[in-house]
């Protein structure tokens, strides 16, 4: 998993953004990326509740963290109610 996030992270920086597609599973016991599937979508478990936009804001906090940019950096693009989401992070 590890350098699959490291690769994004190169791209990331050659490109100065990167587009991905996660699908989120909210209300997990923890936040962390739980796997990678075949089209390249990001599962990943928010701890956050999906009420009053809190797991989106948990969702981008964490992509933050990982990529090492601002939280205003990461934005959620597309699918902001449901479970698929494009996510944007730029430098």
């Amino acid at each position: 998993m590890e350098d699959f996030l490291q690769s994004l992270r190169a791209d990331l920086v050659r490109e100065h953004a990167l587009t991905i597609v996660v699908r989120v599973h909210p209300g997990a016991r923890k936040t962390h990326i739980k796997s990678v599937m075949a089209d390249g979508t990001i599962k990943i478990d928010i701890a956050a509740a999906p009420e009053d936009g809190k797991a989106n804001a948990a969702l981008i906090e964490f992509l933050a963290e990982k990529f090492g940019v601002a939280k205003s950096k990461v934005e959620i693009v597309a699918g902001e109610t449901g479970r698929r989401k494009v996510v944007r992070i730029s430098v």
